[in-house]
């Protein structure tokens, strides 16, 4: 039940042939089931929240990352500095989902405070990929992703930093999205990188995606940064025609040298992607976007989040809130509690960060990395002015194995697998769609708009996704 789209779902609960109970018991018995093998879940929710509205996802189980505040329930961002934080109050996203009625099951892992891309920092330990448990999710969306992929929910709320919504959907062969910077309130969501961050959702279909962000998407006084309430519905703009329409991708991304025979699937496997595209009577062009600009784009991201990342998290202590380690004084307490309370990674981002912010390297290292920032953006605005959009493979790899390297550097890594983060620097709408199969594993393919028009980036995706046949995709494992 469960492993099926939202209308399906919808008719079933309508006609009585099924209840949100018996919904609500499939999703948490699928999850314990493959709680060991994936590791979807931190909470597993055992009493299902009374519904009293109807809308289209009233009495619909979800999940929801764990890094959004949710009132009396655990909320770890999967790290031990917060393994026994219980919040006080319910982030927007998640009062506004339960005001419509949807059910949650259960708050999911992450890379450990949303900083990684692997799925495999979390405190309570790695999540697995659905299509092959010797391979990574990725994220760090990666619970959200697996438990959409495994059909144990028909949606997952995550958030996106650099590519944590979507490049989890690619590697689970599931529909991400991130859509315009501040569309969704980001009230309640512990802070990463404030300028970069994004709610979003995870479904497997685009108009499941679109039902749950016209629930979700508005203003909210909590949140100086959310835009105001636009009236339009995306689901009324699904079925518009493209005809005319015009996207472009990046040729300077695409043409490597490179023996990788992955990477030439990959390629070859979106070039047939557009090429369906160019059927539906869409105009897809390459252009040359600048190799030192998108050579700037990690560098620049690393500098940027790990410093918005310290900021944000220097109350994390011991002091206010949080698991506390004993000491002799305060300054022994936090220097203790976040020795041992962050993992080695986190450790790492936040002495980069700190080191970016001192007085002497903010000029040459901060200012300079959001200057870079400006130019890419503008590029991309630049662009927008004759295209509707930007239309590129996901990721530039299969979900990696665990015992892959995956800090390695080259030119397929720099260029290819970072132009996801360039919706971030810009808070650019931004989707996924599963585009196929490589080496028996999904791939996607991408779609970024411009600012504001997050129904025309959902319009494109859902006339997309239409002939490539990938719709309600999930790896069921039962």
């Amino acid at each position: 039940m469960t492993d099926r789209l939202i209308d399906d779902i919808r008719k079933e609960l309508d006609s009585g042939k099924i209840t949100s109970q018996d919904l609500f018991d499939e999703a948490v018995r699928k999850a314990h089931k493959y709680q060991d093998e994936y590791n979807s879940f931190v909470t597993i929710l055992d009493k299902k929240e009374e519904v009293k509205v109807d809308t289209i996802l009233s009495g619909i189980p979800y999940a929801l990352k764990d890094n959004i505040s949710t009132k009396g329930i655990l909320t770890t961002a999967s790290s031990n500095i917060l393994k026994d934080y219980i919040p006080l109050y319910d982030a927007t996203i998640y009062k506004k989902l339960k005001e419509a009625g949807a059910v949650l099951m259960g708050k999911t892992v992450l890379d450990e405070l949303a900083m990684g891309g692997t799925g495999t920092t979390g405190h309570t330990g790695v999540v697995k990929n659905p299509w092959n448990k010797e391979r990574m999710m990725g994220g760090s969306s990666a619970g959200s992703a697996s438990s959409v992929a495994l059909g144990i929910v028909p949606f997952a709320i995550g958030s996106d930093t650099g590519d944590s919504i979507r490049k989890p959907a690619a590697y689970g062969g599931i529909v991400g999205y991130k859509p315009t910077y501040g569309r969704i309130s980001r009230y309640g969501l512990f802070a990463f990188a404030s300028s970069l961050d994004h709610l979003g959702v995870m479904a497997r279909s685009v108009k499941d995606v679109s039902y749950v962000i016209d629930i979700v998407k508005g203003h909210d006084d909590k949140d100086m940064t959310s835009l105001p309430d636009e009236d339009i519905k995306y689901i009324e703009h699904l079925d518009d025609n493209i005809k005319g329409r015009k996207l472009f991708y990046i040729k300077d991304a695409l043409e490597i040298e490179t023996s990788n025979d992955e990477l030439k699937e990959i390629i070859d496997n979106f070039y047939l992607t557009i090429e369906k595209m160019k059927k539906l009577g869409v105009e897809i062009e390459e252009v040359n976007f600048g190799k030192e600009l998108l050579e700037a784009i990690y560098p620049s991201y690393n500098v940027i989040s790990c410093a918005e990342a310290t900021s944000n998290n220097s109350n994390l202590t011991g002091i206010p809130f949080g698991s506390r380690i004993d000491g002799k004084n305060v300054n022994d307490i936090m220097m203790k509690t976040r020795t041992e309370g962050f993992s080695e990674l986190i450790k790492r981002r936040f002495v980069i960060g700190s080191y970016v912010l001192q007085k002497e390297n903010q000029e040459k290292l901060f200012l300079n990395a959001s200057r870079a920032r400006r130019l890419i953006v503008n590029r991309m605005n630049e662009l927008f002015k004759e295209y509707d959009g930007l239309i590129m493979p996901a990721t530039e790899k299969v979900a990696p194995l665990f015992d892959e390297a995956s800090d390695k550097l080259s030119d397929e890594y720099l260029i290819l697998g970072n132009h996801l983060c360039i919706a971030n620097f810009g808070g650019f709408p931004s989707i996924t769609i599963p585009s196929g199969f490589v080496k028996d594993m999904p791939v996607g393919v991408n779609i970024t708009g411009r600012a504001k028009e997050d129904y025309l980036v959902l319009n494109l995706a859902n006339k997309l996704e239409e002939v490539l046949g990938y719709k309600g995709q999930v790896k069921n494992n039962e």
